[in-house]
């Protein structure tokens, strides 16, 4: 049992714009959620111009409201709340030669609820004219010709015509009842396995009217409509650093994510009865 969803799109920058604002999209005023991003290893190789980068991000994040009243309070542990911070582990790959980059990042908390891949390939137009190898001779000179990477700190992308596709896709996979089928069979009828029984009775007694997979099916269908949700925000969240970009190159990308990490720490500082926040409500991402 397995959700997916998938889009397409177009950004109307080039590729190597695109692949640079990837990397510098958190945050954004619509991810203000994103608490740190972390690089924990990259690799060039050389020979095939291809760039490989392993990245953590920390966020605030929470379960749905409607998994936690499916989901019984044993099973949650220590996010029995739903709200807390978690990461998220992306790996991206850039082939320069090419001009594609893969991208999968998926959450490392409540895995055995709900697993959450999100992968997205990125790639130039194939024409004639982008298909000069001179053009892809290193990252640095497919960053100059664009204007966005220069030792210049008012370098710019300029508006050239040229586009970046992207495809996204977002899978979803419930574990949840597995484990704990599991552990109620080796247990038998136990003392603690009573135990447990008499701490959720309501929740537990509902989990056993349920089939493993109904149970999954339903968690499955609740992230998926919030994957389906958070999508449209995060393609909005790359557009700003693109504009910012072509705006003001560098120094305005670093400058707006300066102003929308305060923004961010501000929001984490307010009560939950305070105005709602963008972001924090989508998958992997």
């Amino acid at each position: 049992m397995v959700k997916f969803y998938s889009s397409n799109d177009t950004y109307a920058y080039p590729f190597p714009a695109v692949t640079l604002a990837y990397f510098l999209r958190y945050p954004n005023p619509y991810s203000t959620h994103v608490l740190s991003t972390d690089t924990i290893a990259r690799h060039y190789d050389a020979e095939k111009q291809q760039l490989t980068t392993v990245r953590l991000h920390l966020k605030r994040s929470k379960l749905p409201s409607a998994v936690l009243k499916l989901v019984p309070r044993s099973l949650l542990g220590a996010s029995a709340s739903g709200d807390t911070q978690s990461y998220i582990l992306e790996k991206s790959v850039v082939d320069m030669r090419n001009g594609v980059m893969d991208t999968e990042s998926r959450n490392l908390e409540w895995t055995g609820i709900l697993s959450v891949i999100e992968r997205q390939q990125f790639r130039r137009p194939t024409s004639p004219a982008q298909e000069d190898a001179k053009f892809w001779q290193g990252m640095e000179g497919a960053a100059r010709r664009h204007g966005f990477l220069s030792f210049g700190p008012g370098a710019k992308v300029e508006d050239n015509g040229e586009t970046t596709e992207v495809t996204s896709s977002v899978t979803l996979l419930s574990h949840v009842g597995e484990r704990w089928k599991k552990r109620k069979a080796a247990e038998g009828a136990t003392a603690a396995g009573a135990a447990e029984d008499d701490q959720q009775p309501q929740k537990m007694g509902f989990l056993k009217s349920w089939t493993t997979a109904s149970l999954q099916r339903s968690i499955e269908g609740i992230g998926l409509k919030r994957a389906m949700r958070s999508q449209p925000n995060a393609k909005e969240g790359m557009k700003v650093v693109l504009q910012r970009m072509r705006e003001g190159g560098l120094v305005a990308v670093l400058e707006g994510m300066r102003q929308d990490r305060e923004a961010g720490l501000l929001t984490y500082g307010e009560s939950k009865s305070g105005p709602p926040r963008r972001g924090g409500d989508g998958g992997a991402d």
